[in-house]
């Protein structure tokens, strides 16, 4: 399985933000988004997920091959630790929860209401579904927000295993995870706005 994107312009707001983005990646990679606050990672990430239309550009992947993960754990306050996941390793149509909930050290809090979890447990919680999800292509944005560093370095393992098995993983992240990976500079890529007219005859 490779990744490849061509000539990408995605929009934010119906707003261009970001043009010509290209790059391929190969199973078993991970590509890290940079640029600055505003810049369009999160509106790339969205669109290569499917969850938005590109302007222009390819995407060689179907959106079924993806699971996105955002500033939203995607968790039902309602359900223990352990029935979110069941429900969404049932979505998914995959096999038990259990690695799952040993990658992120949540045995012990299985039975626990999600919505009685800190903020870091919910987000362990939250990350602890893309293991239950079968994807092969994760995408990540700032997926280390509230977790403490054993959190963070539990990530990163989660991360490399799902890499070893071949998967694919794209991360907007502004941390050090230190893992191997490609760094993508989304800077070179701001779209360049039209210059306004010398004359809008308004006065005409």
């Amino acid at each position: 399985m490779e990744l490849v994107v061509e000539d990408l312009a995605v929009a934010r707001g119906g707003v261009p933000v970001l043009e010509g983005v290209s790059f391929r990646l190969a199973a078993g990679r991970a590509l890290v988004l940079r640029g600055p606050n505003g810049i369009g990672k999160t509106t790339l990430l969205r669109t290569l997920a499917g969850l938005q239309p590109a302007l222009l550009g390819r995407i060689s992947l179907e959106r079924e091959e993806m699971v996105y993960a955002a500033h939203a754990d995607g968790i039902k306050s309602v359900l223990s630790v352990g029935e979110n996941l069941a429900f969404w390793a049932d979505l998914y149509r995959t096999g038990g929860i259990g690695p799952a909930l040993g990658a992120f050290a949540l045995e012990g809090l299985a039975e626990r209401p999600a919505g009685a979890l800190s903020a870091g447990q919910k987000r362990r919680l939250g990350l602890a579904r893309l293991l239950v999800t079968g994807r092969r292509v994760w995408v990540l944005d700032e997926p280390t927000v509230s977790l403490d560093r054993e959190a963070v370095a539990m990530f990163a393992a989660a991360v490399r295993t799902h890499l070893a098995g071949g998967g694919l993983a794209l991360i907007a992240t502004h941390i050090e995870l230190g893992l191997e990976a490609e760094v993508l500079d989304l800077a070179p890529f701001k779209a360049r706005l039209p210059e306004p007219a010398d004359d809008d005859g308004g006065f005409l």
